[in-house]
């Protein structure tokens, strides 16, 4: 195989991610939809409860939609890239992917290809969402953050496409895996400083600050956190990081199409 082979395998891919999501603008429109209403009416309701502190990267008083705006970026990924998962289970078993899986082209590499392709989806929908909050709501996080925070959305989106993909090796029956999808999201939304600092879960609770220190969303929205204004976060670049690589390795290793029988369980 030829650079030129990966080349254009690259670009395939990419361009059939692409094509689908301009055929599916209803689903980029719900995308966007989720974190809005969380943004204009959760933080209207708790702006005055839940006053942020000055906090790294922050170097002054900031609103309570300061604060989330990077957790509900997370958030937009962490849904595409469930539903990305989701929709690979429908490739693998009957579309696209069982071709392309048959080429001669490594396996790591086409999973990998279709992980930033998934990825790169799910950026433009952050940065739609970050004009808007900047525009319609006011955050406005300095021009250069842009810019700053893509590496760290690649990186957030390849972490959480890679475990939507673990997912769907270890879902061997369609109907289950909205349900898994569920058990997933929302702990894993929930119990990260998206929506709250950690300082005051560890006030809570010291036990649930600990489940906020072992989640990898929590590193992966401090992450876009930080580089969103321009702060170096050795330690979230590390763990986000060290996930994706181990996540990577076991969905790769354990995505084998003839593992699973929906095939034979839709004809059935």
């Amino acid at each position: 195989m030829t650079p030129r082979d990966y080349w254009y395998c690259f670009l395939g891919v990419q361009k059939r991610e692409w094509l689908r999501f301009w055929q599916q603008r209803t689903r980029f429109a719900s995308a966007l939809v989720r974190p809005l209403l969380w943004l204009v009416v959760f933080a209207a309701g708790f702006r005055m409860v839940l006053g942020v502190s000055i906090i790294p990267p922050y170097v002054t008083y900031i609103t309570y939609e300061t604060y989330i705006v990077p957790g509900l970026c997370g958030m937009i990924i962490l849904f595409n890239s469930m539903q990305g998962a989701l929709s690979m289970v429908y490739d693998r078993e009957l579309g696209s992917m069982r071709v392309l899986l048959t080429s001669p082209l490594p396996r790591p590499f086409l999973l990998l290809t279709k992980l930033l392709a998934m990825g790169s989806v799910s950026v433009i929908q952050v940065y739609v969402f970050l004009l808007i909050a900047r525009w319609g709501v006011g955050v406005r996080p300095p021009l250069e953050g842009y810019l700053a925070v893509l590496p760290a959305l690649l990186l957030a989106a390849l972490m959480l496409g890679a475990l939507g993909l673990l997912i769907a090796t270890w879902v061997k029956q369609l109907e289950n895996f909205a349900g898994v999808m569920n058990f997933v999201i929302f702990p894993m939304f929930f119990l990260s400083s998206a929506l709250y600092p950690l300082w005051r879960m560890q006030e809570a609770s010291p036990w649930i600050y600990q489940m906020c220190l072992l989640n990898p969303f929590t590193h992966a929205v401090e992450l876009l956190r930080f580089a969103l204004y321009l702060r170096w976060n050795g330690e979230a670049i590390a763990i986000t990081l060290g996930v994706t690589l181990v996540l990577s390795a076991l969905a790769i290793g354990g995505f084998r199409p003839q593992r699973t029988r929906l095939l034979g369980a839709h004809l059935g």
